[in-house]
C-alpha cells in the first residue's frame, strides 16, 4: 500500500495474525461485568475524598497530565514508525516481485524448470522474503521456494504477472510473500521501548514536579504552622519570600498577626482591669453581706431581747387580769406582739438555713395529722377575718420532715389569709403516682404574672390590698423555697389577678407503717401545745427552775410565768450568781440566756455547772434560749446539744419545754 491505495494485486492482511473478535453480546443485569466497574468506580470515589496534602495533590496532578501526554507522543511516533516500516517491508517485497518477473520471462517462455527453479531460490535469499513461486497462465505452479519456517501469518504477498518479451502479453506469473515475523519483532521492540520512555518519563516528570511542588508549598506549609501558632495565642511571623502572590499573603499574614497581637494585649489588660475590679467588688460585696448578717444579728439579738419581756409580761397580765375590757386590750397586745413573733421567726427561719444548721429529718407519718395541728393553727385567724379554712381530710402518708412540711404549710396559709378579703383558703391532698400534692388554694387577690417569680425572693413584697403590718417582711415564701430545695420538694405556683392563687407542693408518697412521732416534733411554730407535753405542764407546780439572764425585765417576767404555775424560781444575772444559786438550791431545770452580760456566754456557765458535784449526782434538765441569729451562733449552738428555744418565745411553749426537761430528768408528776 502507497500513500493510503491499496496496490493492484497486493492482498493485505494485518500485521499481527489476530482474528477480529467477534462481536460482543450485550452482558446481562447483574453480571460480575457490571460490578466491577460499580466498584472501580467506588474505589475512584474514596480515593479522591482521601484527604491529600498540597505537594500530593501537586505531584498527582502533574503526573496524570504528563502521562496522558507522553502516552499520545509515543502512541502517534511508534504508529508512525510501524507504518513506514511496513510500507519499506511493502515496497521491498514489490520490487523483488517486480525483479522475478522480468527475469522469469524468457526461462517461463522456455518452460525451463531448472531455471526458474534457481529464480524462485534466488528471490527466496532475498531480506525479508518466506516464499517465492512461479504459476503458469492457468494457475500451475511451476517452481517454488519456501522458507522452513513459513508460516502465512502477517506477511505480504504480492502477485506479478509475466509478461512475453515481444508481445507484451502474460504467459504466468509469478508470486512473492514476505516474512512478518520480522514485522513482528520490530514492533515488539518498538513497545518496549515506548515502555521504558514512558516509565522513565514519568520518573523524571514525578521528581521535577515533587520539587515543584515542594518550593511552591514550603511558604504555604510555614504560614499554616505560624496560623496555628496564632490559634494557640503565641505571637507568630512569617519570612517573606515566594513568589509574588505567596509574598502578598504573607505580607497580608504579618500584618494581621500584629493586629491581632495589639487586640489581644489591649484585651487582656482590659480582663485583668475587669478581674481586679470584680475581685474587689466581690469583696466589698462579702464585707457588705457580713457587715448586713452582724446587723441584722444584733438587731435581732437587741430586739428579741424586749419583745421577750414584753410577751412574758403581756401573759402574765392576762392571767391575772378579770375585767373583760382589759382582757380584750391585752388580747390586742397579744396579737401584736404575735405579729412580732412572726416576723422574727422568719428572720431566724433563713438564718438557719443559710447557717447550715436546720437539716431534714425524713420520716413517714399520716399526712392527716399534719393536717389537724395546721387547721389548729390558723382556725382562729380565718374567724377573725371572716373567712372560711377548709382542710380536708386525708389517708395518704407521705416520707418528709415533719417540722420543715409543717413551717412550709403554716407560711403558705398564712400569706393565703394574710391576702384573702372574701372567700376562704382550701387545703387538700391529692395522690399522684408515687407522690403526693399537696395544694394551698385561695380567692385573695392573686398576684400579677410578672410577679410569680419574684414573690419567693427574700424580702421581695407585692405592693396590694393588705396593711404594712400585715405583709410582714416578704420572708413567708422565701423561707418555703429554701425549705423546699433543702427538702428536694417541687414548688410550683399559678395565679391570677382578682381570682386567687394556688401553691402546690409534691412530696414523696409512703405506703411503709405510720411511724407518726409526738406531736412536740412539730416545732416551735405551732399555735398550741399538744396534749402530752400539756399534761407535763400542768404539773410545773413544786419545780424549781433556776433562770440565768442579764436582762432584768426578763427575770421579771419569768418569775411572774412560771410563779403563777406554781413553780419557785431563782434567778441569777451571771456566773457568779448562777454557781451561787445552784449551790444554795439545787434547781430541777436551769433555763439559761446564750449571751450574758461582760461577754460571757450561757454554754459556759453550763459547761461550768457540769463541773459541780450537785449536777453531776443528780443533773437537772437544761433549757438554753437566745436571741441570736448569726451564722456561728447558730452552729454554735447546734453543737452544743441541748434543748433550744429562739426569743421571743410564747409562755406556753417555753412552760411546754420546761415541762419537757423536767420529765426528761425523772418521770413526770400526775397533773394535779
Amino acid at each position: 500500500m502507497i500513500a493510503g491505495k491499496p496496490l493492484p494485486g497486493v492482498r493485505h492482511e494485518p500485521l499481527f495474525g489476530h482474528a477480529r473478535p467477534p462481536a460482543s453480546r450485550a452482558p446481562q443485569a447483574g453480571s460480575a461485568a457490571d460490578a466491577r466497574p460499580q466498584g472501580n468506580g467506588a474505589i475512584v470515589r474514596r480515593w479522591f475524598r482521601l484527604r491529600l496534602s498540597l505537594v500530593q495533590q501537586l505531584v498527582l496532578l502533574v503526573l496524570a497530565f504528563s502521562s496522558l501526554s507522553i502516552l499520545a507522543v509515543l502512541g502517534i511516533m511508534a504508529n508512525r514508525y510501524l507504518q513506514d516500516v511496513s510500507e519499506q517491508a511493502l515496497r521491498n517485497t514489490q520490487i523483488v516481485a517486480q525483479q522475478m518477473a522480468r527475469a522469469a520471462a524468457t526461462p517461463l517462455q522456455q518452460m525451463d524448470r531448472r531455471a526458474l527453479m534457481v529464480l524462485t531460490r534466488t528471490a527466496l535469499a532475498q531480506p525479508g522474503m518466506q516464499l517465492a513461486q512461479v504459476h503458469s497462465p492457468d494457475g500451475e505452479i511451476l517452481a517454488q521456494a519456501m522458507a522452513h519456517d513459513a508460516v502465512h501469518a502477517g506477511g505480504d504477498e504480492i502477485m506479478h504477472p509475466v509478461l512475453h518479451e515481444a508481445s507484451g502479453m502474460p504467459i504466468g506469473q509469478v508470486v512473492v510473500r514476505s516474512d512478518g515475523a520480522a514485522l513482528r519483532q520490530v514492533s515488539r521492540s518498538l513497545w518496549w521501548t515506548c515502555g521504558s520512555l514512558f516509565v522513565g518519563g514519568l520518573l523524571a516528570v514525578g521528581v521535577s514536579g515533587w520539587w515543584v511542588a515542594r518550593r511552591v508549598s514550603a511558604p504555604l506549609c510555614e504560614l499554616a504552622a505560624a496560623v496555628d501558632q496564632l490559634a494557640q495565642g503565641e505571637a507568630a511571623q512569617v519570612e517573606n519570600r515566594g513568589t509574588a502572590e505567596i509574598g502578598r499573603l504573607q505580607r497580608g499574614f504579618n500584618r494581621a498577626a500584629l493586629a491581632l497581637a495589639h487586640q489581644r494585649s489591649e484585651l487582656e489588660r482590659q480582663v485583668r482591669q475587669a478581674t481586679a475590679q470584680i475581685k474587689l467588688r466581690n469583696v466589698q460585696l462579702q464585707a457588705a453581706d457580713q457587715a448586713k448578717s452582724r446587723m441584722l444579728a444584733a438587731a435581732s439579738h437587741d430586739l428579741r431581747q424586749p419583745l421577750h419581756a414584753l410577751t412574758l409580761f403581756t401573759d402574765a397580765l392576762q392571767s391575772s387580769e378579770s375585767d373583760p375590757a382589759r382582757i380584750e386590750r391585752v388580747a390586742r397586745v397579744r396579737e401584736c406582739v404575735d405579729a412580732l413573733d412572726r416576723l422574727f421567726t422568719g428572720l431566724l427561719d433563713l438564718a438557719q438555713l443559710d447557717a447550715g444548721t436546720m437539716q431534714p429529718v425524713v420520716r413517714t407519718f399520716a399526712l392527716d395529722a399534719l393536717f389537724d395541728e395546721l387547721s389548729r393553727n390558723f382556725r382562729a385567724m380565718a374567724e377573725e377575718r371572716d373567712l372560711r379554712l377548709v382542710v380536708r381530710k386525708t389517708d395518704v402518708r407521705v416520707r418528709c420532715d415533719y417540722v420543715m412540711l409543717l413551717r412550709m404549710l403554716n407560711n403558705l396559709v398564712s400569706n393565703a389569709l394574710r391576702y384573702t378579703v372574701c372567700g376562704g383558703v382550701l387545703v387538700v391532698a391529692r395522690r399522684r403516682g408515687e407522690r403526693v400534692r399537696i395544694d394551698v388554694i385561695d380567692s385573695g387577690i392573686g398576684i400579677a404574672e410578672q410577679h410569680q417569680q419574684q414573690v419567693f425572693e427574700e424580702f421581695y413584697q407585692v405592693d396590694a390590698l393588705a396593711s404594712r403590718a400585715e405583709r410582714g417582711l416578704g420572708l413567708g415564701l422565701a423561707t418555703v423555697r429554701r425549705l423546699s430545695q433543702l427538702l428536694d420538694i417541687p414548688v410550683r405556683l399559678r395565679s391570677r389577678p382578682g381570682h386567687g392563687t394556688m401553691v402546690s407542693l409534691e412530696v414523696g408518697g409512703a405506703a411503709s407503717p405510720l411511724t407518726a412521732g409526738p406531736a412536740a416534733e412539730a416545732g416551735d411554730d405551732a399555735a398550741t401545745p399538744p396534749a402530752a407535753v400539756q399534761r407535763c405542764a400542768d404539773g410545773l407546780a413544786g419545780l424549781t427552775v433556776l433562770v440565768i439572764d442579764d436582762e432584768v425585765a426578763i427575770l421579771e417576767g419569768l418569775e411572774l410565768v412560771l410563779g403563777q404555775d406554781g413553780a419557785t424560781v431563782v434567778t441569777a444575772q451571771n456566773r457568779a450568781q448562777a454557781l451561787a444559786r445552784f449551790c444554795e438550791r439545787r434547781p430541777d431545770v436551769v433555763v439559761c440566756d446564750l449571751l450574758l452580760g461582760a461577754g460571757d456566754s450561757g454554754l459556759e456557765v453550763l459547761q461550768v455547772l457540769r463541773q459541780l458535784p450537785p449536777w453531776q449526782a443528780d443533773p437537772p434538765g437544761v433549757l438554753l434560749v437566745t436571741g441570736e441569729t448569726s451564722a456561728d451562733r447558730l452552729r454554735e449552738i447546734a453543737s452544743a446539744a441541748v434543748m433550744v428555744l429562739h426569743k421571743p418565745v410564747p409562755p406556753w411553749l417555753l412552760r411546754c419545754r420546761i415541762a419537757e426537761a423536767a420529765c426528761a430528768r425523772s418521770p413526770c408528776r400526775p397533773a394535779g
